[in-house]
């Protein structure tokens, strides 16, 4: 009886699959976050690198899916909400450090990887205009079944214009694999892509870890400068610049009224209002046209132009004797303090 029940008994899991399940479940409760990366057509060498790389801040682990589930669940991530992401090779990455700026390491550490007939287009994939150095041939009926606007020049195929031969997502055909490595574009980029990260808490997919920084910094200033447009409408001088600018703007338009009202307040404002007067007459003069002399406007604006000459040459003379006062005084105190 007893050898019966042991035969259609659940059979014991081996050893190894023991102190595996145990492993994950310490890298779990022992690092914050819990990566997970598929490691499809990723060579081994670049794994390394990758590795070299993070070596003092993550922790990579390959293991069956199975035990992966068991571990996760048993830290409280139910099966089915990992379970669609991950349809290949998976490797763990257990971290302390925040899986947005892991995600941007990993991203940086990608390399440039030559096209696969039957793999879709990462992006899309523009042949540049140009001369390819191909020989005309054979290849010319690639480039017509490509649709690549093309002319024979000096013994090789050259490319009229960028063309767009596959748009993201398009499967990539076998002839546009052999072009593409002939011309040595490299669509493709090799290196770890995250599939998805948990804190303990919230799951975060995979298309949500990957920030465009140049996208991301022209929204932050732009935040900031609607942050600022808005503090000035509501004169909330918290924000220092707005301030600043809502200062600036009173000069502005204190300025402007003292120019219409030709209030003169110090030297600056006198010759804005001297030179905006002048200016006046100035047009005054020319709507007369020839009545101005026969007013005798015309002599009267000579002779006003004559005395603000006068009281520029005069200002002039008295800011030249300043400074020379000033260079008497520098030369004394030097004389003085060197004893001469």
């Amino acid at each position: 009886m007893a050898l019966v029940l042991r035969k259609i008994g659940r059979k014991e899991p081996p050893e190894s699959k023991k102190k595996e399940l145990e492993y994950l479940s310490s890298l779990i409760q022992g690092k914050k976050y819990v990566l997970f990366a598929d490691l499809y057509s990723l060579p081994t060498k670049q794994l390394q690198i990758i590795k070299k790389q993070l070596r003092d801040k993550a922790i990579f682990r390959v293991s069956k899916k199975n035990l992966i589930f068991m571990a996760l669940e048993k830290a409280g991530l139910k099966r089915e909400t990992i379970e669609g992401h991950l349809k290949s090779g998976v490797m763990l990455i257990f971290t302390d450090v925040n899986p947005f700026k892991i995600s941007l390491i990993l991203d940086r550490l990608k390399v440039p990887a030559p096209a696969k007939a039957g793999l879709p287009a990462p992006k899309d994939i523009v042949i540049p205009e140009g001369d390819t150095g191909i020989r005309p041939g054979p290849m010319i009926s690639v480039f017509g079944k490509l649709r690549i606007p093309y002319e024979v020049r000096k013994g090789s195929i050259y490319v009229k214009k960028d063309t767009v031969v596959a748009k993201k997502g398009q499967i990539i055909s076998p002839e546009l694999a052999s072009l593409l490595q002939q011309l040595n574009i490299q669509p493709f980029e090799v290196g770890i892509n995250l599939i998805a990260a948990w804190d303990k808490s919230i799951f975060i997919p995979g298309d949500l870890l990957h920030i465009d920084i140049e996208s991301f910094k022209d929204e932050v200033i732009r935040a900031e400068r609607e942050a600022i447009n808005l503090s000035e409408e509501i004169a909330y001088f918290e924000v220092p610049e707005a301030l600043t600018s809502a200062i600036l703007l009173a000069e502005r338009e204190l300025t402007q009224v003292l120019q219409s009202s030709a209030i003169a307040i110090d030297k600056e404002s006198a010759e804005v209002s001297i030179i905006t007067a002048a200016n006046e007459a100035e047009a005054v003069i020319v709507l007369l046209g020839d009545n101005a002399k026969s007013l005798g406007i015309e002599t009267k604006r000579i002779e006003a132009k004559q005395k603000i000459e006068e009281k520029k040459e005069e200002a002039k003379k008295e800011e030249e004797e300043k400074e020379e006062s000033k260079e008497v005084d520098i030369g004394e105190g030097l004389s003085g303090l060197f004893g001469m």
